[in-house]
């Protein structure tokens, strides 16, 4: 799940919604294409896909990726807690939130999760990246995705970064 070019194409997010009463049932009935409904019966969403302990669910408007634990089966279909409406504006608030964190001044970690620098800049294309050693590296807006915690990822190491910046110096 990531972010291409400011477009939505999906997001894992961490919810606070009740968890349904049934939850204590086998996880191992829950396949793709199941339907996921809210607690009156309202369409949610569908299964698209199983990644582990997440269920992928595709509603009208995004895909998110759930904990196994939000849900429970019953008769065929996996119940929520959340209306399908509730939902989407959840996703909405995460996709803005990861989207604001991409600022000047923020922290920017790399795949392995180990702090790189500080967003020194943002244009429109591209995130300009400060380095610890005082250097600067532009990368493209679609290789950065905003976190929740005010933190960037960029789809690169710090041993990559450092090898694009001695390109760049022609070294």
């Amino acid at each position: 799940m990531r972010l291409i070019s400011g477009l939505f194409v999906g997001v894992s997010i961490a919810l606070a919604a009740p968890a349904p009463p049934a939850l204590a049932q086998a996880q191992g009935a829950v396949t793709v294409g199941m339907h996921v409904t809210d607690a009156n019966g309202g369409a949610v969403g569908t299964v698209t896909a199983i990644q582990g302990d997440n269920v992928v669910v595709k509603t009208d408007k995004h895909e998110a990726a759930l904990p196994k634990t939000s849900f429970a089966v019953s008769e065929g279909k996996l119940l929520f807690g959340m209306t399908q409406a509730q939902l989407d504006a959840e996703i909405e608030k995460s996709v803005a939130a990861a989207q604001a964190s991409i600022a000047a001044g923020a922290t920017v970690k790399g795949l392995s999760g180990a702090e790189l620098g500080k967003i020194d800049s943002v244009t429109d294309s591209g995130v300009v990246i400060a380095l610890p050693s005082g250097k600067k590296i532009q990368v493209a807006k679609t290789g950065v995705r905003g976190n929740a915690d005010g933190t960037v990822t960029v789809g690169l190491t710090a041993e990559q970064l450092d090898a694009q910046t001695k390109a760049k110096d022609g070294q």
